[in-house]
């Protein structure tokens, strides 16, 4: 069993002892930490949280947890049932609410879930939030409201109103897309993108959906992470049915992965150039992406004359930094686009509604799209270290070794080689180096990715790495 507690939220797998396991007693603290927190944030006396869960197995145990913890706390619960982490992250504000609560592990397998922890923007609460949170969790420095004081639950459903929002978006053309005639088949791995994807695609006019594990039971049928090998049944249905392309969320449709019309992958490193494209070719203006993201967005932003730069890596950080550059379109790697003219959080929705206007406009077929777009291969590779390596000090020296190379040290050491690069993180719960590496084909990334990885190996062998 395991259980994560973080700056970010809680997660972990179900049953178990408390503290071991995401435990009933567990997801009742954690809960209570966050409704004492944003009362005491908020400065009032009555107020109003957002819940949404994707379609686990677990998830309607969760949720009632969750909703009796906070009733417990006084707080009035807007509980949009069955959702997506973009819907809630959107109706946060839209309700006016202090705070909202996606009940979801993302691509984790059905054994996992977790609590996602919102602010008043309906965006991911910070570094520092989470710490007061954890403080609060570990001291159970809460308190519950009398009978009389206990709070409410309003159930609401926010599909057609998350839909709306994204149809009327200026970019997002609908008589282009109806004019296209799109026929689009759709893996929705049996949770909530079986209820949301559909429904957008027909609201945008798509002339034919062909659904896929569509139904929200929660069994998945394959690893929910939508990379290349989960895809196989996808891409034979779009050959099968003629599609133009296929279209995968993960269970709370915050990433998106598109399938090209002859069955191969188009990329989810491309999702967000793809869309960006299409963005900057209508809106000039700056991007964002993780460190450990294709170079591929940089080569697209700077063809239209915009500026590029690269965030640590987690959805916060790129908002951050998307914040700060007042990017018009921004993401991750995975297939994670936020676009801030609808809101700042990564949504698969968004990012299909706009992938569609895109490939109506350029009328080619969607193999072609991603051909058009320079080709670039990620590598991604672990060392495992002992216990007593220094960690920071190896990454130090690895700066150190290449200064005359364009180095940053804001997340790990990334290290710039021309058009390729090369990513070292630390894991913060176990002695680790992940090392990602980038170039034009795997060959080169993954020789480029072992060269480094052997530099790392000498380091440590000359015990300069060893504290003393």
């Amino acid at each position: 069993m395991t259980l994560i507690k973080s700056i970010s939220g809680i997660r972990g797998t179900i049953g178990g002892a408390p503290g071991e396991g995401l435990s009933p007693l567990d997801v009742v603290k954690f809960a209570s930490a966050y409704g004492t927190w944003l009362k005491r944030r908020s400065g009032k006396n009555k107020i109003k949280v957002v819940l949404g869960r994707d379609a686990r197995i677990s998830g309607k145990m969760v949720e009632t947890l969750v909703t009796g913890s906070l009733i417990g706390l006084g707080i009035e619960v807007i509980n949009l049932g069955l959702s997506t982490t973009p819907t809630v992250e959107v109706a946060v504000p839209g309700e006016n609410a202090d705070g909202g609560i996606i009940l979801t592990a993302s691509h984790n397998p059905k054994q996992w879930n977790a609590l996602k922890l919102l602010n008043e923007k309906g965006e991911f609460i910070s570094g520092l939030d989470g710490a007061g949170l954890l403080a609060i969790a570990e001291a159970n420095d809460f308190a519950y409201s009398p009978v009389d004081e206990l709070g409410t639950v309003v159930e609401k459903d926010y599909l057609r109103r998350h839909i709306d929002m994204i149809l009327e978006l200026d970019l997002v053309d609908v008589e282009a897309i109806k004019n296209a005639r799109f026929k689009v088949a759709v893996d929705a791995v049996n949770s909530t993108g079986g209820m949301y994807v559909p429904a957008l695609l027909k609201a945008l006019g798509v002339e034919e959906v062909f659904e896929l594990y569509c139904d929200p039971t929660g069994h998945f049928p394959h690893n929910p992470e939508p990379l290349p090998e989960h895809l196989t049944d996808l891409s034979s249905v779009v050959k099968k049915e003629g599609a133009h392309l296929g279209v995968v969320v993960d269970p709370d449709v915050d990433r998106l992965a598109i399938v090209c019309e002859d069955g191969a992958m188009f990329g989810e490193e491309y999702t967000l150039v793809a869309v960006s494209d299409y963005v900057l070719t209508h809106t000039k203006g700056n991007t964002v992406s993780n460190m450990s993201s294709t170079r591929a967005l940089r080569d697209i932003t700077e063809k239209h004359g915009c500026h590029y730069t690269a965030a640590a890596v987690g959805e916060v950080n790129v908002v951050n930094q998307m914040k700060n550059t007042n990017a018009v379109i921004g993401g991750e790697g995975n297939g994670g686009v936020i676009y801030p003219a609808l809101h700042y959080g990564r949504d698969a929705l968004v990012g299909i509604a706009l992938f569609l206007s895109h490939l109506a406009h350029k009328k080619c077929s969607c193999s072609a799209l991603r051909a058009s777009y320079p080709d670039y291969t990620i590598s991604k590779n672990k060392i495992q270290l002992t216990p007593e390596i220094n960690v920071d000090k190896v990454l130090s020296s690895m700066a150190s070794r290449y200064k005359d190379q364009p180095v940053s040290t804001v997340d790990g050491v990334k290290i710039e080689f021309g058009q390729e690069w090369v990513h070292l993180r630390k894991s913060n719960t176990e002695p680790i180096i992940r090392v990602y590496s980038e170039s034009e084909n795997a060959e080169k990334a993954n020789s480029l990715a072992h060269k480094i990885m052997n530099e790392i190996k000498t380091i440590v062998a000359s015990k300069n790495a060893v504290p003393s």
